[in-house]
């Protein structure tokens, strides 16, 4: 696996070496040794997998506490622009954030740190989306920054029209709050 620095300290792209010929291809998606060498060392408690469609905007989400949560995220099918943002109180990029296209096609997940907080938004039509957390999920400790904070002023590469939220992401505080 290649490693791509973000400028993030922590935060990186995993660009997976992909075998193919005339059957398909082959990958390797996690090796717990390979990467704790060249990223660091990270144990993974829970996979999770969703499907949406086009427009959806997941996030910009996050855990609290003993119940944060580094990521592993990638695309099975289809294509989102995956985003973290850095919320690492005395971080000297706190408030940076960094979006990759992650694609089917192009096998690259982002390794996301605790933290940090994280959301998507889906280009294609539909997109399968996986990825691998280091801590269990915890209610009471989730928290999030809306999709649309100013000071942020992500571009989500979807029209705003065209934006589909759930009714608990419509309504996170800015990053100022």
């Amino acid at each position: 696996m290649n490693i791509i620095e973000t400028g993030i300290e922590g935060l990186v792209i995993v660009d997976p070496k992909v075998f193919g010929d005339a059957r398909g291809y082959f990958f390797e998606v996690f090796n717990e040794r390979e990467f704790a060498e060249k990223v660091g060392p990270v144990h993974f408690v829970q996979d999770n997998e969703s499907k949406s469609r086009y427009g959806v905007v997941r996030g910009l989400h996050f855990q609290k506490g003993e119940f944060a949560q580094a990521k592993l995220v990638r695309v099975v099918s289809g294509s989102v622009l995956d985003v973290a943002v850095d919320l690492r109180e005395g971080s000297p990029t706190y408030g940076q954030w960094r979006a990759e296209e992650l694609t089917g096609e192009n096998h690259r997940m982002m390794f996301i740190p605790r933290g940090f907080a994280h959301g998507f938004s889906v280009l294609s039509e539909e997109v399968i989306f996986q990825y691998k957390c280091d801590n269990f999920y915890c209610p009471a400790s989730e928290g999030a920054i809306a999709w649309n904070d100013p000071t942020l002023a992500i571009d989500w590469r979807v029209p705003e029209a065209d934006i589909i939220l759930s009714e608990k992401d419509k309504h996170h505080p800015f990053l100022y709050e």
